[in-house]
């Protein structure tokens, strides 16, 4: 939603201001176009590797949507932690085993169906429940690795990040260059009357405009769009985190849940009566 509003103001300000005392059709240069996104494109395949690549590919869709976690899904989240957790302090952490082992049939999961469908968060859950069945018990360790892996899934999505925010830093060097390469053609017609070469100074120059343009404009706040998505991503498992290392530290369900819930940022957390109501509406 507020992509498109975005994409609109930039477009509407930038090229429909132009518009009152310029001629649009002078900004319609596909060789500086060519240029420009032919270049960045090279370039961002120079720099990444192949999981980089595709991974921005497979993001592009989060730049429309932005982050996926609300206050609602935050609130499912607790819901589902405190029903493990009370299985695993009621019957054991054996409990748990026929549930990880088939998350997608998982009466517990079943009832929480926005969380079984976001994969990643089930396995990353599933993963640790699943040491606890076999019979892990030191907090800190477990913290320790789950620490690392949090890590590393943080540096894989900023590896996507940071190729889109490169791609935009590239551009306006890239304008440059279809300016100088618009110059070269122009002095190639300096015999050429005023009126045609102040169109293709014109040209040259749409170049620089084109690249400043397309990365303070778009490609820069993709990557940035792309980089508070994937932060949002990282404290929804730090939550998960949270409740498993006190459910591990021998707290009760709702105990272990209020920490998590207090991890929670102001605009995501719900609040502690609306948690203490839905873990009452579970428990009957």
């Amino acid at each position: 939603m507020f992509f498109i509003i975005g994409f609109l103001v930039v477009v509407g300000s930038v090229i429909g201001g132009y518009s009152i005392h310029g001629d649009l059709s002078i900004l319609w240069q596909p060789i500086e176009f060519l240029i420009i996104f032919g270049g960045a494109i090279g370039a961002f395949l120079i720099a990444n590797p192949k999981t980089v690549v595709s991974g921005v590919g497979k993001s592009l869709g989060m730049i429309i949507k932005g982050a996926k976690y609300n206050r609602a899904a935050y609130e499912e989240l607790l819901g589902v932690l405190f029903t493990v957790f009370k299985l695993a302090k009621t019957k054991g952490d054996l409990a748990l085993e026929v549930h990880v082992e088939a998350p997608d049939t998982s009466p517990i999961f079943s009832s929480f169906p926005s969380f079984q469908k976001d994969h990643h968060a089930v396995e990353f859950l599933c993963d640790y429940l699943r040491v606890l069945t076999l019979g892990a018990s030191n907090p800190h360790e477990v913290e320790s690795i789950m620490e690392l892996e949090l890590e590393n899934h943080h540096h894989d999505d900023a590896a996507i990040s940071g190729a889109v925010l490169g791609m935009g830093d590239a551009m306006p060097a890239l304008g440059i260059v279809a300016a100088v390469l618009g110059i070269i053609v122009t002095m190639g017609s300096i015999t050429e009357p005023p009126e045609i070469l102040g169109g293709l100074i014109g040209a040259a120059l749409v170049g620089t405009f084109a690249g400043i343009f397309l990365s303070y404009g778009f490609i820069s706040p993709m990557g940035k769009s792309l980089e508070n998505a994937f932060g949002a991503d990282a404290f929804y498992l730090n939550c998960i985190k949270i409740a498993i290392i006190a459910h591990m530290q021998g707290y009760a369900p709702q105990i272990s849940v209020e920490f998590a819930r207090k991890s929670l940022s102001a605009d995501v957390r719900p609040s502690f009566a609306e948690v203490e109501e839905m873990l009452d509406n579970l428990s009957t």
